[in-house]
């Protein structure tokens, strides 16, 4: 019976992907095939309001996203703009039923700033360091894995992966000029004030805070001792066809050196230029990937257990997960949608929506933010 275990094993796992390989289409690179809404029974002329609602809903901040990042951002003492950025195009978007597109708006292959969705790229980071057995536990202390002072002191030697990924470590300090009290302060107080608070118990307090994004950025970079962009492409956006045109940028003073080799960290967004700049074909393909449990066309790049574990709900944030945002009862919960829904969201109206019951993913651009529970609530309408 020992011996032909393996070969058992070997066989649910070839049903097993037999059977993802046939529920789902994934498309091939450089192309994706099209259906009409009708094949699904979905309501043509309620998507296509959708789809018109998303092209009237253009995000009202400048194209010159320099200025829109300068205006967005003056209440912050010391904000400067360390990375590239570049105008931006107009609203585009796609939406996916079964893995084939039903709907797309927009120039779709244009490559654009995506600001905080590169959250969720950079916590898939630390999903492939745990499948791959270089962090043992998200609740092990970071400290353990950075050796230099970025978790000195005995506040940030309580912080754990966990934390960090949750946007809950309280984190202090300075990194690539920015301090952590500087990033998004209280609308009460001022710089003294900030200085001097009262730290929260890690995994209490939820703060968004890119300064703590960028320290989970160069933790990660020192776990991989490469740099993430090109871990991206390897283990994910390649395998999944992905165009060549996205590219994943840090600061240009965010430059270390690991093993001899100079390398940049990247930024977990744009709120001082950089993180990931990608079309929407390609955020598509991402959100796909999610969709299906970390897999694509029968071969597992990220686990199940992870992206399961990465939109639950965290200790300080009902809403909030492992870099998603989650549309559980809370303060950003979009009302009459369904509460299993998840997504990566950034400035200016960027959205990667995913849906598993109902097999769809969603994917908009320059969309005004205060507006997107409403273009769902009208996408969902259709469905």
């Amino acid at each position: 019976m020992q011996a032909k275990q393996p070969f058992i094993f070997l066989f649910i796992g070839l049903i097993t992907s037999f059977s993802i390989a046939q529920q789902a289409y994934f498309p091939k690179r450089g192309s994706w095939e099209e259906k009409p809404s009708s094949a699904f029974n979905i309501d043509i002329q309620k998507l296509k309001e959708a789809v018109q609602f998303a092209k009237d809903h253009e995000y009202s901040g400048s194209k010159d996203l320099r200025q829109a990042i300068l205006k967005g951002f003056q209440r912050e003492p010391y904000h400067q703009i360390l990375g590239p950025t570049k105008k931006r195009g107009g609203p585009a978007g796609i939406i996916i039923k079964n893995g084939y597109i039903i709907a797309k708006w927009g120039d779709v292959d244009r490559v654009d700033m995506t600001f905080s969705v590169t959250k969720s790229y950079l916590s898939t980071m630390a999903g492939l360091a745990i499948d791959n057995k270089l962090i043992n536990s998200v609740d092990d202390f970071s400290y353990n894995y950075v050796w230099d002072h970025t978790f000195d002191g005995d506040h940030n030697k309580k912080i754990t992966w966990r934390h960090l990924l949750t946007q809950s470590s309280d984190w202090s300090g300075q990194l690539w000029g920015g301090y952590d009290w500087a990033d998004r302060p209280p609308r009460e107080g001022g710089i003294d004030d900030w200085k001097q608070r009262k730290f929260n118990e890690p995994g209490t307090v939820f703060e968004y805070n890119d300064v703590r994004v960028n320290i989970l950025s160069y933790s990660l970079l020192n776990i991989w001792r490469k740099p993430l962009p090109q871990v991206l492409k390897e283990k994910i956006m390649d395998p999944i066809g992905a165009s060549t045109t996205w590219r994943w940028y840090g600061y240009e003073n965010s430059w270390v050196t690991i093993d001899g080799v100079k390398m940049q960290s990247v930024s977990g967004g744009g709120h001082s230029g950089g993180g990931i700049f990608i079309n929407t074909l390609d955020h598509a393909r991402f959100g796909l990937l999610f969709l299906n449990n970390g897999n694509w066309n029968g071969k597992q790049l990220l686990s199940k257990t992870w992206i399961e574990e990465a939109v639950k709900s965290s200790q300080a944030n009902t809403n909030y997960g492992y870099m998603w945002w989650l549309n559980q009862k809370g303060p950003r919960h979009w009302k009459g949608l369904p509460e299993h829904i998840y997504y990566a969201a950034g400035f200016g109206g960027n959205f990667i929506v995913v849906d598993k019951k109902q097999n769809i993913v969603v994917v908009t651009r320059w969309l005004e933010s205060n507006q997107i529970d409403e273009f769902m609530t009208k996408v969902y309408a259709a469905l």
